[in-house]
């Protein structure tokens, strides 16, 4: 008995997932079955792989064709299997001999020819783990695979390719461009507000989430848009992260070149913000990884809805268990929300012709549609208030997207020299046990940060992120250690933390 053994893969959530694909050829009544868990588009494949075999001048086997797809608990998913079962039978039956090391991936035609499938790189990057370095992948994803450094890849137009390979390459790695300029808008376009361009700058070096107050009309929207125009360049290792959800999701991962930045509208479900169903799917949170999760006026966002972020904002990434499967996406993003500070917007904020006219029953409800856990988990609250006629009227001069994100870019550089050696890029990342050897306080700074927690009520966890945020400002300043005005500008941006007290104070 002959047992042809080939190697192939699907994909798992977002992950890449090798299949050991092994094809027993036995006398008897014609008939072709697959076991291992396969869902409809693999147990479909019978059909495409014998059309294809015999179209492109192959021998079919008569008999009982056997194809297990190990291992057998995992359940496989999708018709990248097609071409690994296809050169499972040619090994069988001894019309392909070759002993060589490789992973095959794409999906047949009737005709024999290879089609395109969603996942190529996160199926190379799971071969290239297991020591695998030599892929058979559709040529329509040739582009995608050379993403996939030290793999040689094999181009396949038809099921014949494999036997006579018409050329093969290596692939070249991530290719990090020079970014083109952006249609978002750009800060110099923005008149004032000088102190939340500062907050945004120290939000967007460190990787902190932020919160913007403000009524109606202040900028608050136009601001968050324009978030694009500072985020850094994706290092090579951060593009590939992004490139590899693309891919599984089927879109292009050659344009994904550039930091997320995802606007789910706050109707949005629980699913859809965090991922999940029946069969898991991504949601917003995890399409944001690497990059930027807006929730604009997020106090209209279901409470509910919210708090499953929880658990993204603290660990970087979310598990879905279901029956079918468990899958853990990546989730680490930067949380930009804003919102008004009670349901008229005009909370702190009245002039002659705009008064608040809420009950501190309704500010209280509002602010309320923020858990306390999910509130502790915003590192910056910001207030934007409104600018005044004389301030929209005379020239001011203002500090550009340029300016400011070649200080995020200079800060990261500085934050990045000194985070490496604990393996943390972001300063937000920085894990509790090693913040007192990463960002050691001198006593006075120490004092203020102990004196602040105590007349304002902070959390173990707010102190925490106070420190890191005084740690980013202290590298946008290119200091090596954290002074005193370095906290006392991060107490500065704990604004809701200020207006919660007065509203319990009255």
């Amino acid at each position: 008995m002959i047992v042809g053994t080939c190697l192939g893969a699907c994909i798992h959530g977002i992950d890449g997932a090798l299949v050991d694909v092994e094809v027993d050829v036995a006398p008897g009544v014609p008939q072709f079955s697959i076991v291992g868990l396969p869902d409809v588009a693999v147990r479909e494949s019978v059909d495409r792989v014998r059309a294809a075999l015999k179209n492109e001048q192959f021998r079919f086997p008569m008999g009982r064709v056997t194809v297990n797809l190990a291992p057998a608990d995992v359940r496989k998913e999708g018709a990248a299997l097609d071409v690994a079962i296809a050169v499972g039978i040619l090994r069988t039956t001894g019309q392909w001999d070759d002993a060589g090391d490789a992973v095959f991936i794409g999906e047949l035609s009737l005709r024999g020819e290879v089609r395109p499938v969603c996942g190529v790189l996160p199926m190379l990057l799971a071969a290239r783990n297991r020591g695998v370095h030599t892929a058979y992948v559709p040529e329509a994803n040739e582009a995608e695979a050379m993403l996939v450094t030290n793999m040689r890849i094999v181009p396949l137009r038809t099921l014949r390719d494999v036997v006579l390979p018409h050329r093969t390459v290596v692939g070249d790695g991530v290719q990090v461009q020079e970014e083109q300029p952006l249609d978002c808008g750009d800060y110099g376009e923005v008149q004032g507000l000088h102190t939340v361009k500062r907050a945004i700058v120290i939000a967007v070096a460190g990787n902190h989430h932020l919160l913007l107050i403000g009524p109606p009309g202040a900028g608050k929207t136009m601001l968050m848009r324009r978030l694009p125009s500072v985020l850094p360049p994706l290092e090579e290792d951060e593009a590939l992260d992004v490139m590899r959800i693309s891919s599984a999701l089927g879109i292009d991962p050659l344009g994904r070149r550039r930091r997320p930045f995802r606007m789910p509208h706050h109707t949005i479900s629980a699913q859809g913000l965090v991922g999940g169903g029946s069969k898991p799917s991504l949601g917003e949170a995890s399409l944001a990884h690497r990059g930027v999760l807006f929730l604009d006026e997020c106090a209209e966002y279901r409470r509910s809805t919210l708090d499953c972020l929880r658990q993204p904002l603290e660990e970087g990434c979310i598990t879905i268990a279901r029956v079918r499967a468990t899958v853990t996406f990546p989730t680490q993003f930067m949380l930009a929300a804003t919102m008004n500070p009670c349901p008229c917007g005009y909370d702190g904020y009245e002039d002659r012709t705009r008064i608040c006219t809420c009950t501190e029953r309704m500010k209280r409800k509002y602010i309320g549609h923020l858990s306390g856990p999910m509130l502790d988990r915003l590192d910056m609250h910001i207030d934007v208030p409104r600018l005044r006629s004389h301030d929209v009227r005379r020239p001011i001069v203002t500090r550009t997207s340029a300016e400011m994100k070649a200080d995020i870019v200079r800060a990261q550089s500085f934050g990045y020299a000194r985070n490496a050696a604990y393996g943390v890029r972001a300063n937000a990342h920085i894990p509790s046990h090693i913040l007192p050897i990463v960002c050691p306080l001198s006593d006075a700074v120490r004092e203020v940060l102990l004196q602040a927690m105590e007349t304002m009520g902070l959390s173990p966890r707010a102190h925490d992120r106070l420190i890191k945020i005084a740690r980013t400002i202290a590298d946008i300043e290119g200091s090596a250690h954290i002074d005193v005005p370095h906290m006392q500008e991060a107490l500065f941006t704990r604004a809701l933390d200020r207006r919660l007290g007065q509203l319990h104070a009255t």
